[in-house]
């Protein structure tokens, strides 16, 4: 029986239109508009450092996409007090197995650049790590499922994590950067806490009251993510073609 309904996540814009249920909620799983806000940031952060290191430019991307892309969101899916963002296709037991082995993979490559080449870092995975859990199970009563916690943990702290995985240091010129992308990430969700509310309202309801402001909100999304995600591959490219 078809599992993507209108009351869910699924009808949402970075969601497939095509393919069986489980690919469509596999895919609308990862956000990837918006993991691909963060991959930018660690990117941003590892082009502005004075010396490259492709393994560890590579590396910090799949650091990000395991924890977040895959890990903080099925979390994020796990302990939403609202509703199931993506219905019934995936179990909490599946979902539990999906951030514990995403994560897992995620600290077991940190961990030996940590070790070996980069020991602040652990300034960054600490804390990134309380965030993944405290964040999106909505620990200590939602204390920290907060926009201005949002915007550090997945705006300023990954341009940190993509500088310190080159250069094992903090410069002061770095910070600045850092707090524009948290701003950024401000913009991102301030968007699309309400763009969420009345998308599922207006499907729930079968109404379209709302549809000038939805579509004003999904724009906004569009284009920060496509404007970060830009910013971050110009980097790249002015870094190797500069």
């Amino acid at each position: 029986m078809e599992q993507v309904n209108k009351g869910n996540r699924t009808n949402e814009w970075f969601v497939p239109t095509f393919g069986p249920p489980k690919f469509r909620i596999l895919v609308g799983l990862l956000i990837l508009p918006y993991t691909g806000m963060v991959l930018a940031y660690t990117m941003i952060g590892s082009m502005l450092a004075p010396i490259l290191h492709g393994d560890r430019v590579v590396a910090i991307l799949v650091i990000y996409f395991l924890a977040l892309g895959i890990g903080a969101h099925a979390l994020d899916a796990l302990g939403s007090r609202v509703i199931k963002p993506w219905g019934e296709v995936f179990s909490a037991a599946k979902l539990c197995v999906l951030a514990t082995l995403s994560l897992s993979a995620a600290y077991a490559i940190g961990i030996y650049y940590m070790l070996f080449y980069t020991p602040l870092l652990w300034a960054i995975a600490i804390p990134e790590g309380f965030f993944v859990l405290a964040y999106n199970l909505e620990w200590f009563k939602g204390r920290f499922h907060t926009d201005g916690w949002f915007a550090l943990s997945w705006g300023s702290l990954p341009v940190l994590a993509g500088y310190i995985m080159q250069t094992n240091q903090i410069s002061y010129a770095i910070l600045p950067v850092a707090a524009s992308m948290g701003f950024l990430s401000l913009v991102e969700i301030k968007a699309s806490r309400p763009y969420k509310v009345l998308k599922r309202t207006s499907c729930e309801n079968g109404i379209e009251d709302n549809m000038e402001q939805i579509q004003i909100l999904e724009q906004i999304l569009k284009n920060i993510s496509a404007g970060v995600i830009l910013l971050g591959f110009g980097l790249v490219f002015w870094r190797i073609l500069g």
